[in-house]
């Protein structure tokens, strides 16, 4: 028996839909950042915080909560007064640093030609509102 099409494109979904969720979570707006600067650690909460721009102390302690949920980090409480916490990537996000780092380094490389393209679409665009 064949399947139709919209049964194979439903099962297409349903296998990506756990590789997106992990996409998603990796790639979010603060995650990269918390996986590059952890990757020199263990590091403490105010070590993290200080290389990532515009973050908020409870944004961060949502992303370590999730990430740390996920098995990209392991959270260390060291039992002094007061308790000192640390942070570190497990293997599987150091495997995972070494992707980060290229992309990074991908976006440091083009943001400028990026730029450059997104004022060229847009001057474009201006130019003849119905082509875009």
């Amino acid at each position: 028996m064949s399947r139709s099409p919209t049964r194979v494109t439903d099962a297409l979904r349903d296998e990506a839909c756990p590789v997106t969720e992990v996409l998603d979570r990796v790639a979010g707006k603060w995650s990269i950042g918390i996986l590059i600067a952890a990757a020199h650690g263990p590091v403490r909460f105010t070590e993290l915080e200080r290389p990532i721009r515009g973050i908020s102390r409870r944004m961060l302690s949502l992303n370590l909560r999730r990430l740390e949920r996920d098995g990209l980090l392991v959270r260390t409480v060291h039992p002094t007064v007061p308790p000192k916490v640390e942070y570190s990537l497990t293997p599987m996000a150091r495997e995972l640093h070494a992707s980060l780092t290229g992309l990074v380094s991908w976006a440091e490389r083009h943001r400028s030609a990026v730029a450059e393209a997104r004022a060229a679409y847009d001057d474009a665009a201006k130019r003849d509102p119905g082509a875009g």
